[in-house]
Formats: C-alpha cells, structure tokens, sequence
C-alpha cells in the first residue's frame, strides 16, 4: 500500500464562474523513503498542493491518505494531532523567533508533547547535531548566518522524529553553494529514512529527487523519473 496517496484532489477558491481552480483533478502515489520534488510555473498550484498534504488546506474533493489515514476525514482536532505526528514542515522564509536561542526554536514544536523538559532539550539538541549545529545551540537567530538559519528551521522540522518532511523552496533565499550544503543535508535526511516532498523551481536542486511531479495550470503530469528531467532541459 503506498505511504502517500491523492486521489482526484481539487480545490476551489470561490464559486461559479469566478471560481479559482487551483488544483483540478490531481491523482498520485508516494511510497514511503521517496524523495520527491514538485515543480511548475508560479501559480501552477504547487504551494496549494503542498498546503492540502500538510492538512493545512481542506480540498474541495478528493481523497488524500498517509499510511492508511484518510487525513480530512478527521476532524481539526485530530488533524493537529496528526501533523504532529507525521509531519514536518521547511519553508523558504525561516520563521524563527528572533528572541528565542537557537535550541528553544528547535523546542517549538516539542512544546505540547507530554513529557520532561530535559527529554525535549535533548531531542532538540540531537537535531541540531544531525544538522551540522551542535555547538551553536545558544545562539541566537541573528548571530548566525543564513545557511544556518535554515538549517535550524530544518532541525526545528525533524525535533520530533516525523516520517515525512514537506518543504517549500527551501533554498529560495540562499547563495549556491548554500543550497548545495541545505540540498545534501536533505539527501543525508532521506537516506535516513524521511520521506521529503520538496517544492522547487531550481533544477539543481530538483536533481537530488528521486522523482519530479509536474504541476501545470492544477493539473498533474504523470511522475517522471529525475534523469528524463534532465534530458529534457538538456
């Protein structure tokens, strides 16, 4: 049975003729440890589409399920719960607290978790080593440089262990060779076992996936293999 599975996903941004249709009929399948990118033009529906597998963002029909779990058949309550659970999330912007060290903004998402306060400061802790940022967990959010300001968003995503991570444009604010490092560190991730959804418009980076799904006016072209990718833009 395949981990992710979207069936006919539509979503609707208002209604009748003025009606905004963002995703139109979308059908896939993820199997779990797949590292899969999602690419298309601007408004192509790809952030929509991430929002709906994050439970973020109720679909106007369809049926989205993760490891058997029919995600909008539950209520919010439950889907809270089920993030929580399964999902982390990376986004271009950081939104770290500026405030906050560096630990305590890996410790966010840990905060509802029952269990000791030591146990939470070492799972942060043990997330902040796999990122490459042991030694830096009192610092704060301005005393370190942007790769790594992204790298405690992606250590803040993994605090809790979750099957899957989602990430849109994570590289978006980064140099190069930034990217690279935040590129190879996901590899690393998935090689480890997470599942990772990652929007992205650069190919560079869409060539770490293992396959591309291409999103076009709401619509889903079938999965393609990251090498056909690439000969295409050859």
């Amino acid at each position: 049975m395949s981990f992710i599975k979207a069936q006919n996903i539509t979503k609707h941004y208002g209604s009748g003729d003025a009606a905004v249709k963002a995703l139109r009929g979308m059908t896939f399948d993820i199997q779990r440890g797949e590292f899969v990118g999602v690419m298309g033009e601007s408004g192509s529906g790809k952030s929509t589409l991430l929002s709906v597998m994050g439970a973020l963002n109720t679909p106007t029909s369809g049926k989205y399920t993760v490891d058997g779990l029919e995600v909008y058949g539950l209520n919010l309550d439950q889907r809270a719960d089920f993030r929580r659970e399964f999902l982390g999330f990376v986004f271009q912007s950081f939104h770290l607290i500026p405030y906050l060290t560096v630990l305590e903004n890996v410790m966010l998402p840990l905060t509802t978790l029952k269990m000791k306060g030591q146990m939470k400061r070492d799972m942060a802790g043990y997330a902040l080593e796999r990122v490459g940022l042991g030694g830096k967990p009192h610092r704060l959010p301005s005393e370190i440089s942007g790769g790594e300001q992204e790298r405690v968003a992606i250590a803040r995503a993994i605090a809790n262990e979750p099957p899957i991570l989602l990430a849109d444009e994570p590289t978006g604010n980064l140099d190069s060779k930034t990217s690279k490092d935040i590129m190879d560190l996901f590899q690393k991730l998935n090689a480890d076992g997470a599942t990772i959804v990652m929007v992205t418009h650069n190919r560079d980076c869409a060539s770490y996936a293992t396959r591309i799904l291409q999103v076009s006016d709401g619509f889903l072209a079938a999965g393609t293999a990251i090498r056909e990718v690439k000969s295409q833009a050859a």
